[in-house]
């Protein structure tokens, strides 16, 4: 399909053929017919593209900070690796469209294929020909006589209106707009519809008159003349209500907002624009300054947009879904007239001139632009594939033929590049729910094909290897796939999630008879100072003291990783690691665990915790894992005590092995290794030369039910002991 793609670095806009979406669990898969472009949010971020990287900088400070902290942390080449992975990621465009549902994901019930839709937000409601969209972001057009132009101001009409709630606009108010772009001209058409007396203002003259043409009682052109006429029209106490609908960094528009309005009265910033407040004007009216938030209650709440989990109506009337459900039915009843403001139309094949358009650099007036697509795009598998011609296909059986599930930041910038640099390895295909993200990284490191079908890779014949790089919660489900499909299996941490999962994974593999390797991503056994670690303790035989303290910085509470059902949050999804580093040190299992969580830790909840260990050997382990410390300390510190001997190990760029008063220091100045291109290479070289797996299944398992055990003992506030009798072949028990 088509898709409207930019990137970061250079700000090019590219039309790319990218693989369609599937209908994902709880979405819609939508055949677009028509998309919005927004002037300002879109204009804006082509313009943060389009500077170069001192620009960038400049307008950006805080990611300025981010990347010399990685860079102190982590060393200078890994920071700047990262950062230009970043900065070659093409970012998807569009976030207001219409069309047609062609596929129903598991778990909606109220829509089928054929309904005509409007559909929201960034990352979903894209410039492309097909799109999967969450089910609460897709409101059914109620009349066939609603054309897909107009239904795809939906968006934009939800925002506007949550923007008259957050205002509390009432019949027979005087309300002023500041700003008379599409969301302005909305926002009038909306008050005239509720019955207020409304008074644009906007420096453009054409987009005045098209206001007044629209309803509006009363613009201007000038802040002098706009104050006059809110002045004019409230007898003189000033309008009951302003709402910012403008794009400006300027804080202009708030302050005459502030000076236009009556004592006690409301000014909301619907727009992006600066708030950079003058207290006087606000305290000596003693006005209410208001934000509203897009397109209103349940926006970037991930169990809303993402699970489908509605507010009830009783206790959040007006959601974004039923602002958008409203909208549409003022479009059905005639009440908005959204004609008006399309001034530009264009094909998706020339969708870059909608953006010399918005740019100002072709220099031709514009208001509302239509992005429209082709009735005939393809209805069968073809959608959601996308073959790299001229690649011949390899057919020598002493290479791996790689197929990864998963494109995102941890596949695109650490597995892949491993997985590349092993040369070993033919890149076969690339899969993501994201086709732009999916045919980028096979574009990139040269895969054969992309795809949006995970099924693609699973039962492909030519792909005996699968590396599994998704969301946490899918992990589980894919390596029984793989299994299944006769594959061997590289699964980034953590396995699964729960302990059916675990049990479930344990049974197919069985069912294997060894004969496919199911491997985990606990790299950091591999990395080089580890093996010296380990090395240089071969010879100790009696019980180690380790402390790992883990500064692992706050997560927001709203990102995917902890959330207990997406992500498992952090003790499942990263603490895992350190475990299993932990009890490859010791030489031994876990047998007991004991997690104290930090008492009173505020905003951190449980993200610091105090984790001990038990092993069967009897060493003792204690992972400190923390969230509030400053983040430019080193992450990472790990301390071995033991048959007179001390070894530290500071972030894997400095280690000290002591013993009998002779001290060795081994240094990385300019990169960490933590050892995923060396586990990734032992991964492969198992299977081409018929060795036991890097790390046996069974020490997988015991590692991730001391996880379990781990947020168990939490949970109870005690301490678990592992049951060493579903550990087979333990080593050291």
């Amino acid at each position: 399909m088509k898709q409207v793609l930019q990137y970061a670095s250079s700000g090019q806009i590219e039309i790319a053929d990218v693989p369609a979406p599937r209908a994902l669990p709880g979405c819609v898969l939508v055949r677009t017919a028509a998309s919005l472009v927004s002037a300002g949010t879109e204009r804006a971020a082509t313009e943060f593209a389009a500077k170069n990287l001192l620009q960038k900088a400049m307008s950006r400070p805080d990611l300025v900070r981010s990347v010399l902290n990685k860079a102190q942390r982590n060393g200078a080449l890994s920071a700047f690796s990262t950062a230009r992975s970043r900065l070659d990621q093409p970012n998807s465009l569009g976030y207001s469209s219409a069309g047609t549902i062609v596929e129903i994901g598991d778990g909606v019930n109220d829509l089928r294929p054929g309904d005509r839709v409007a559909c929201a937000g960034a990352g979903c409601a894209l410039h492309a020909e097909f799109a999967s969209v969450p089910r609460l972001l897709a409101a059914r057009v109620p009349d066939e006589n609603i054309s897909f132009d107009e239904a795809a101001f939906t968006t934009l009409g939800a925002v506007a209106l949550h923007g008259l709630r957050t205002a509390e606009a009432k019949l027979g108010e005087v309300i002023g707009v500041i700003g008379l772009g599409l969301v302005g001209q909305l926002t009038v058409q909306l008050l005239k519809t509720a019955g207020c007396r409304v008074i644009g203002f906007d420096p453009k003259n054409d987009r005045a008159v098209l206001a007044s043409s629209l309803g509006a009682d009363a613009v201007a052109v000038s802040a002098n003349e706009f104050g006059d006429l809110c002045r004019q029209l409230s007898s003189g106490y000033g309008a009951d209500a302003v709402l910012i609908t403008a794009e400006t960094p300027d804080s202009g528009p708030v302050n005459l907002g502030a000076e236009v309005v009556r004592e006690r009265g409301i000014v909301v910033a619907v727009g992006t624009v600066g708030m950079e407040l003058q207290r006087p004007l606000f305290y000596q009216k003693e006005i209410d300054f208001r934000v509203s938030r897009s397109y209103g209650p349940g926006r970037y709440d991930s169990a809303y947009e993402q699970k489908g989990r509605d507010y009830p109506i009783g206790y959040v009337r007006w959601t974004e879904n039923r602002n958008m459900q409203a909208f549409l039915g003022l479009l059905e009843r005639h009440k908005m007239d959204v004609k008006s403001l399309i001034t530009h139309r264009f094909d998706i094949e020339n969708a870059h001139a909608a953006y010399e358009l918005i740019s100002g650099r072709s220099r031709e007036p514009f208001l509302g632009v239509v992005i429209h697509y082709g009735e005939d795009a393809a209805q069968d598998a073809s959608w959601r594939i996308i073959r790299n011609a001229g690649r011949a296909v390899l057919s020598k059986e002493s290479r791996l033929k790689i197929g990864v599930l998963g494109a995102g930041a941890f596949a695109t910038n650490t597995l892949i590049p491993a997985i590349k640099r092993g040369g070993s390895a033919e890149l076969t295909a690339t899969c993501a729910a994201t086709g732009a993200h999916a045919q980028h990284a096979a574009r990139k490191f040269g895969f054969r094909y992309s795809s949006t079908d995970e099924r693609e890779v699973l039962n492909h014949p030519d792909i005996n290897t699968v590396a599994i790089a998704t969301r946490h919660d899918l992990h589980a489900r894919q390596v029984i796939a793989a299994l299944r499909a006769g594959k061997h299996v590289f699964c980034e941490k953590p396995l699964c999630l729960t302990e059916e999962e675990l049990g479930e994974i344990s049974a197919c593999k069985s069912e294997t008879r060894d004969q496919q390797i199911l491997m985990v991503g606990f790299n950091r056994r591999f990395a080089p100072m580890i093996r010296k670690i380990k090395e240089f303790l071969s010879d100790i035989r009696e019980p180690l003291a380790m402390h790992y303290r883990v500064n692992a910085g706050p997560v927001p509470r709203e990102h995917w990783t902890r959330d207990p059902e997406t992500g498992g949050g952090r003790i499942l999804g990263e603490a895992c690691h350190f475990l299993d580093l932990l009890a490859f040190l010791a030489g031994s299992p876990i047998v007991d665990v004991h997690t104290q969580a930090l008492a009173n830790s505020g905003r951190y909840g449980d993200e610091n915790m105090v984790i001990s260990l038990q092993f069967a050997n009897g060493s003792q382990g204690i992972l400190s894992y923390l969230a509030n410390g400053d983040t430019r300390c080193s992450k990472e510190r790990l301390e071995i005590f033991g048959g007179e001997a001390v070894a530290i190990l500071d972030d894997f760029r400095r280690l000290e092995l002591i013993r009998h008063g002779k001290k060795r220091v081994f240094r990385s100045r300019l990169r960490q290794d933590k050892g995923h291109r060396r586990a990734w290479e032992e991964f492969s070289s198992a299977i081409l030369n018929g060795r036991e797996a890097p790390i046996p299944f069974d020490e997988i398992v015991r590692t991730t039910s001391a996880t379990f055990a781990a947020l168990e003992s939490r949970r109870k506030g005690k301490a678990i002991a592992l049951d060493m009798s579903k550990c087979p072949g333990c080593l050291q028990c």
